[in-house]
């Protein structure tokens, strides 16, 4: 709660200690800071902050302040692995060798995962691109990164741009496309497995760059 001047000057003649004094004149500040840090100073910050202003302020001293005036830092967003490599499942060579500049569409596709925060929580998404065009065919959103997400993403493609016999579907290692279940859809629909090297992110930089990620 902020407190006015006037409320200020009334505790004053109630008599409050001088610590509660300094503090009913520190949270206003307090939260001063963390509104124009947009939510993201934590105790250590906020001291810092102080400590420029010519008030002197431990962390200890501003994490009380920041519980007085009702506020805290903002969680950072954690980084979300999408790509799992570590499985024994059969491996596609590379089909595509970095030929990303397709003059037929529909000849090679490229799948990859990402994730989006929401007001939800985590979500990850799955796209494919269509590398003659560079414009996401297929799409996919989930909760969860499994093998359904990267087929519904795929299935999407297929029935939107119908690729060629023995059209290339390149992606990463990642267990969701190197799945038995995945692997025969593609088997399924005439096409042939790509994937990337291990730890090479550039077979898949221009899917990144196209989906807007």
């Amino acid at each position: 709660m902020w407190v006015s001047r006037s409320g200020y000057y009334c505790w004053l003649k109630l008599g409050l200690s001088a610590r509660d004094q300094e503090r009913a004149w520190l949270v206003p500040k307090v939260r001063a800071i963390h509104q124009l840090s947009r939510g993201t100073y934590g105790c250590r910050r906020v001291s810092e902050e102080l400590e420029a202003q010519g008030i002197q302020c431990g962390m200890y001293k501003a994490s009380t302040l920041m519980k007085l005036a009702g506020v805290k830092a903002k969680r950072p967003r954690k980084f979300k692995v999408t790509t799992d490599s570590k499985h024994n499942l059969p491996v596609a060579p590379n089909l595509l060798k970095r030929q990303f500049f397709i003059s037929t569409p529909g000849r090679v596709l490229v799948g990859d995962i990402t994730y989006i925060w929401t007001k939800e929580g985590w979500l990850y998404l799955a796209v494919v691109v269509d590398l003659f065009s560079r414009r996401v065919v297929g799409w996919s959103v989930s909760k969860r990164m499994t093998k359904r997400l990267v087929i519904d993403a795929f299935l999407m493609a297929v029935w939107r741009i119908k690729p060629a016999p023995g059209a290339i579907f390149h992606s990463d290692r990642g267990s969701q496309y190197c799945s038995r279940a995945f692997q025969r859809l593609i088997k399924q629909h005439g096409m042939r497995s790509s994937m990337s090297r291990k730890g090479d992110c550039w077979d898949t930089q221009l899917l990144r760059v196209s989906s807007g990620h």
